[in-house]
Protein backbone atom coordinates (compact mmCIF):
# COMPACT_ATOMS: atom_id res chain seq x y z
CA UNK A 1 0.00 0.00 0.00
CA UNK A 2 1.14 2.99 -0.67
CA UNK A 3 0.97 6.48 1.03
CA UNK A 4 -0.24 10.02 -1.04
CA UNK A 5 1.79 13.09 0.70
CA UNK A 6 -0.33 15.57 1.74
CA UNK A 7 -0.77 18.15 -0.58
CA UNK A 8 -1.73 21.70 0.52
CA UNK A 9 -5.18 23.21 0.20
CA UNK A 10 -4.55 26.47 -0.37
CA UNK A 11 -8.20 27.39 -1.18
CA UNK A 12 -9.26 26.43 2.30
CA UNK A 13 -6.09 27.95 4.16
CA UNK A 14 -6.62 31.21 2.22
CA UNK A 15 -10.50 31.15 3.33
CA UNK A 16 -9.78 30.08 6.91
CA UNK A 17 -7.32 33.63 6.80
CA UNK A 18 -9.88 35.88 5.13
CA UNK A 19 -12.26 34.73 7.61
CA UNK A 20 -9.68 35.50 10.66
CA UNK A 21 -9.11 38.79 9.05
CA UNK A 22 -12.96 39.83 9.14
CA UNK A 23 -13.19 38.37 13.10
CA UNK A 24 -10.12 40.37 14.42
CA UNK A 25 -11.18 43.55 12.30
CA UNK A 26 -14.66 43.15 14.18
CA UNK A 27 -12.59 42.70 17.46
CA UNK A 28 -9.80 45.19 16.83
CA UNK A 29 -12.22 48.15 15.81
CA UNK A 30 -9.72 50.96 15.02
CA UNK A 31 -7.24 50.04 17.42
CA UNK A 32 -3.51 51.61 17.24
CA UNK A 33 -0.39 50.48 18.46
CA UNK A 34 0.51 49.95 21.96
CA UNK A 35 -3.40 49.25 22.73
CA UNK A 36 -4.19 46.09 24.96
CA UNK A 37 -7.76 44.72 24.33
CA UNK A 38 -9.43 42.81 27.08
CA UNK A 39 -12.57 40.85 26.19
CA UNK A 40 -14.19 39.03 29.35
CA UNK A 41 -15.98 35.88 28.32
CA UNK A 42 -18.93 34.79 29.90
CA UNK A 43 -21.42 31.82 29.59
CA UNK A 44 -24.21 30.31 31.27
CA UNK A 45 -21.86 29.50 34.47
CA UNK A 46 -20.48 33.07 34.77
CA UNK A 47 -17.07 34.76 34.01
CA UNK A 48 -14.69 32.05 32.80
CA UNK A 49 -11.84 33.92 31.38
CA UNK A 50 -10.56 37.07 29.27
CA UNK A 51 -9.43 37.00 25.70
CA UNK A 52 -6.31 39.21 24.97
CA UNK A 53 -5.43 41.36 22.24
CA UNK A 54 -2.09 43.28 22.21
CA UNK A 55 -1.77 45.32 19.10
CA UNK A 56 2.23 45.08 18.82
CA UNK A 57 2.65 47.48 15.52
CA UNK A 58 0.46 49.00 12.95
CA UNK A 59 1.60 50.08 9.20
CA UNK A 60 -0.36 50.95 6.62
CA UNK A 61 -0.23 47.34 5.05
CA UNK A 62 0.13 45.24 8.00
CA UNK A 63 -0.68 44.63 11.48
CA UNK A 64 1.19 42.39 14.00
CA UNK A 65 -0.65 41.62 17.21
CA UNK A 66 -0.62 39.29 20.07
CA UNK A 67 -3.80 37.15 21.25
CA UNK A 68 -3.71 35.07 24.21
CA UNK A 69 -6.29 33.85 26.95
CA UNK A 70 -6.12 34.43 30.84
CA UNK A 71 -9.01 32.66 33.30
CA UNK A 72 -9.79 29.07 33.78
CA UNK A 73 -6.97 28.11 31.83
CA UNK A 74 -4.29 29.52 33.77
CA UNK A 75 -3.80 25.89 35.41
CA UNK A 76 -2.61 24.78 32.14
CA UNK A 77 1.09 23.79 31.55
CA UNK A 78 1.11 27.09 29.10
CA UNK A 79 -1.92 29.24 27.96
CA UNK A 80 -2.27 29.60 24.29
CA UNK A 81 -0.90 32.80 22.85
CA UNK A 82 0.16 33.20 19.18
CA UNK A 83 1.06 36.16 16.94
CA UNK A 84 -0.44 36.97 13.92
CA UNK A 85 -0.49 39.39 11.51
CA UNK A 86 -3.15 41.12 9.36
CA UNK A 87 -2.11 41.83 6.03
CA UNK A 88 -4.75 44.69 5.39
CA UNK A 89 -4.05 45.03 1.07
CA UNK A 90 -5.13 41.31 0.73
CA UNK A 91 -7.73 41.19 3.98
CA UNK A 92 -5.74 37.84 5.31
CA UNK A 93 -4.61 37.31 8.87
CA UNK A 94 -2.20 34.40 9.33
CA UNK A 95 -0.94 32.61 13.00
CA UNK A 96 2.86 33.33 12.10
CA UNK A 97 3.83 32.16 15.61
CA UNK A 98 2.26 29.97 18.36
CA UNK A 99 3.73 29.13 21.43
CA UNK A 100 7.15 30.73 20.78
CA UNK A 101 7.11 28.52 17.22
CA UNK A 102 7.64 30.75 14.52
CA UNK A 103 7.11 30.27 10.45
CA UNK A 104 4.74 27.32 9.53
CA UNK A 105 5.34 25.74 6.64
CA UNK A 106 2.69 24.89 4.80
CA UNK A 107 3.23 21.24 5.02
CA UNK A 108 5.77 19.02 6.83
CA UNK A 109 6.25 15.43 6.07
CA UNK A 110 5.30 13.12 8.97
CA UNK A 111 6.84 12.01 11.36
CA UNK A 112 9.05 15.26 11.95
CA UNK A 113 10.95 15.95 14.65
CA UNK A 114 8.74 18.55 16.14
CA UNK A 115 5.54 16.45 15.67
CA UNK A 116 4.07 18.88 13.48
CA UNK A 117 0.70 17.88 11.49
CA UNK A 118 0.95 17.51 7.85
CA UNK A 119 -0.98 20.69 7.76
CA UNK A 120 -0.06 22.09 10.88
CA UNK A 121 -0.49 26.32 9.38
CA UNK A 122 -4.10 25.37 8.37
CA UNK A 123 -4.59 23.31 11.70
CA UNK A 124 -3.30 26.82 13.44
CA UNK A 125 -5.31 29.51 11.27
CA UNK A 126 -8.57 27.38 12.09
CA UNK A 127 -7.93 27.14 15.74
CA UNK A 128 -7.56 30.97 15.75
CA UNK A 129 -10.73 31.04 13.57
CA UNK A 130 -12.29 28.51 16.27
CA UNK A 131 -10.99 30.94 19.23
CA UNK A 132 -12.10 34.15 17.53
CA UNK A 133 -15.79 33.11 16.76
CA UNK A 134 -16.18 31.69 20.54
CA UNK A 135 -15.12 35.44 21.22
CA UNK A 136 -17.38 36.68 19.17
CA UNK A 137 -20.29 34.64 20.72
CA UNK A 138 -19.40 34.62 24.26
CA UNK A 139 -17.19 38.18 24.93
CA UNK A 140 -18.36 41.22 26.28
CA UNK A 141 -16.76 44.62 24.99
CA UNK A 142 -15.36 46.55 27.61
CA UNK A 143 -16.69 50.16 27.95
CA UNK A 144 -19.32 49.67 25.91
CA UNK A 145 -22.00 52.02 26.28
CA UNK A 146 -25.26 51.01 27.95
CA UNK A 147 -28.78 51.27 26.30
CA UNK A 148 -31.52 52.85 27.72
Amino acid sequence: MTKNAYVTDLRTLQGECAANYARLCRLLGEAEAGDHIEIPLTGRTGHFGSLHLEVRERAPYTTMLRVSQSGTLDGMLETPRMVVHLYHDVRMAEVTDFQRRRHFQGRYRYPNAHMHQPDEKLQLNRFLGEWLDHTLAHGQAMNQPETP
